[in-house]
């Protein structure tokens, strides 16, 4: 039985996998390293420690959870990460979850954006008085 080395890993930004122009995906897909897409991804879930790429000409239906989602293409579904950049050109539906989030001159985005921080989720909402008060 071979046990997989910590320093066996890729570093999180070397690209991994790539989905090419002319290829087209349907599933689920894991990985440590970066992952590219330039093709097209019809459904299921992308899931890696690295970043995911989707250039201009990529078409992406699919859930992502990364480290840096940078899109250049089309996107639709939902994104975990701890920072997404929607490029010039870029197009997104969907929901993305972040702690950043750039958004260039030039892209369309069409959703809802939560940027997850140290504050409370409802800071509208009166603080309760302490029982017995």
């Amino acid at each position: 039985m071979m046990k997989l080395r910590r320093e066996a890993r890729p570093a999180p930004d070397q690209i991994e996998a790539i989905i090419g122009p002319r290829a087209t995906f349907n599933g689920n897909l894991r990985c440590d390293g970066s992952v590219r897409l330039d093709g097209t991804v019809e459904g299921g879930l992308i899931e890696t420690l690295g970043n995911v790429l989707i250039t201009e000409n990529a078409r992406v239906m699919a859930d992502v959870i990364a480290r840096t989602v940078s899109i250049a293409g089309a996107y639709k579904g939902t994104i975990k990460a701890e920072r997404v950049e929607l490029l010039e050109g870029g197009r997104l539906w969907g929901a993305i979850h972040v702690k950043s989030f750039l958004l260039d001159e030039g892209a369309h985005f069409h959703g809802e954006l939560v940027i997850e921080g140290s504050e409370a989720d409802e800071p509208l909402v009166a603080p309760r008085p302490a029982p017995g008060e």
